[in-house]
Formats: structure tokens, sequence, C-alpha cells
């Protein structure tokens, strides 16, 4: 036997073996810490349930340094766009897509009608300096747009509160490329996914909260002005875009303008069927 295995070769074939089995169990560790792997029907279903969630009261770093409440960003609709800074390719053709809508948002329901914030998630890369370097280069940085840092464990609460899921992989991170829509009062109203998605996709949600929702901060004639404002401002996939449509409002009053005629004629014919039958009467009485 020695014959066939000299000594020497004996050691090589041993340390072999025993390299083998090292690398064996350090494979099978890194197996074990590796983070679950992305399924998109998962993290579809997961950002689908937190429609009605309340986000909550965060705090965020400015590309100011300051730090700021989540709350500070209520009192009106607003589009949150999570990304990570180091993305070079897909986060910022999303963020130049979704500027082009949230452009074609503010033309129609005004350009103070709602607010825009894109928050780095990435808590290690995404700092204030970076967050502001992203905004440049995405050219968003004097678009009122609001961009900020945020601390591990606030991320993960917050990612939660708006179903956002992401995880760790060679690409930098999977996850789901959604812009999540946020009511007045801080509930999750509407998801809006996709690196390209079509107008109406965005602007209808945020239609629906600015012109469609009376606001108790506002008269009964603002309210009444935002309530035609709904019904007439319409959607062009021609030249996708929204423009106030005069003929539906002409429409309407044209509608109006009959019923209210009917309901006038009615009224002066019960009257005058009055003094017929009050006329007969007194005929009838001598």
């Amino acid at each position: 036997m020695s014959r066939l295995f000299p000594a020497s070769t004996k050691n090589r074939v041993a340390v072999f073996l025993f390299l083998f089995f090292i690398c064996s169990v350090f494979t099978s560790s890194l197996e074990a810490k590796r983070p679950e792997a992305f399924d998109y029907k998962s993290a579809l279903d997961f950002s689908q349930k937190a429609i009605g969630n309340r986000v909550g009261d965060y705090a965020l770093t400015g590309t100011d340094h300051e730090t700021y409440r989540f709350s500070q960003l209520l009192g009106k609709p607003l589009v949150l766009s999570l990304v990570f800074t180091s993305c070079h390719q897909i986060c910022p053709m999303t963020i130049q897509h979704l500027a082009k809508v949230v452009e074609k948002a503010r033309d129609s329901l005004g350009d103070e009608s709602f607010e825009v914030v894109v928050i780095g998630f990435d808590t290690a890369k995404d700092t204030p300096d970076a967050m502001r370097h992203f905004a440049r280069q995405q050219g968003i940085e004097e678009t009122g747009w609001h961009l900020f840092s945020i601390a591990p464990e606030e991320i993960e609460k917050l990612s939660r509160d708006v179903g956002f899921l992401y995880y760790p992989s060679a690409r930098g991170f999977d996850h789901l490329i959604q812009a999540t829509i946020i009511d007045a009062e801080g509930k999750v109203y509407r998801q809006v996914y996709g690196q390209v998605f079509d107008t109406p996709l965005l602007v209808e949600p945020l239609k629906e909260l600015i012109l469609g929702r009376p606001q108790p901060s506002q008269g009964l004639l603002a309210n009444l002005v935002n309530r035609v404002r709904f019904f007439c401002t319409t959607y062009d996939p021609v030249r996708d875009t929204y423009y106030f449509d005069y003929s539906l409002f002409i429409s309407l009053t044209i509608g109006g303008s009959i019923i209210l005629f009917v309901f006038i004629w009615m009224i002066r014919e019960l009257r005058y069927r009055k003094r017929l039958l009050n006329s007969s009467r007194d005929v009838r009485s001598v």
C-alpha cells in the first residue's frame, strides 16, 4: 500500500481533505447567514397590505444636516420614494421618470398642492451629503423636493409602515420599485410600481386627495371649486398630460340650466293651475 501512495502523497491528500472540510463548513456558514432571497410576489403582497397604515413620526436628517420629524411634512398629500444612492442605473432612472410625472401633476393640481420626499434606505452610505449629491445628479435639487437620511432603526420601522422590502445583493439591494402616496393625515393611500409607469397612476390618486376630498380648512365655496376642478381635470393620453376640460364644465352648466328651467316652468304651471282653480271656484260661488 505504501508503494502505491508514498508518504508525501498521503500528506498532500490529508491536507486537501482538511481544506475541503474547512471550506465546506465556511460555505455552510455563509449559506446560513445569507439574507432571504427577494421574491417579487411576496414583496408586492407586503406592499399592498401597507395601504391604510399610518406612518410613524420618525426622525429624519436633511441635506442641510438639520433634524426633522416626519410629521412636519404632513398637512398635504406627499409622494415618498425610497432609494439607495450607490445605485447607478435603476434608482436614477426611476427618480428621473418620477420627476417628469410630478411636474405634470403640479401643472394640473398646483405647485404647492403636495410634497415629494426621497429617503435613502442604505443608512451606511446615504448620508446627508450623499443625498445632496444624488439630488444634484438627478436634477431635483431646486425643484422643491425633500431629501433625507435616516437612522438604521428608523428605516426598519418606516419600511414596514410603507410596505417596502429590500435585501442586500451583489448589485447592492434587491427591492420593489415603488412610490408611496400618503394622505395629509399620514396614512398610506396608494402604491405606484415600476421604473416607468403611466402618468395617471400617480396623478389620479393625488387628484382624489387634493380635489376630491373636502378640506376642513377651506370654506364651502373653495370646496365647491375643487369639486368642479376634480370633475373637469381630464387626462389626454395623446399628449400624456392633464388639462381643464371646459366642454365638460359647459355641459354641466347647460344641464344645470335645463334642470333649473324645467323646475321654474313646473312651479309657474302649478301656480297658473292654482289661479285657474281659484277663479273657477269664485265663478261658482257667484
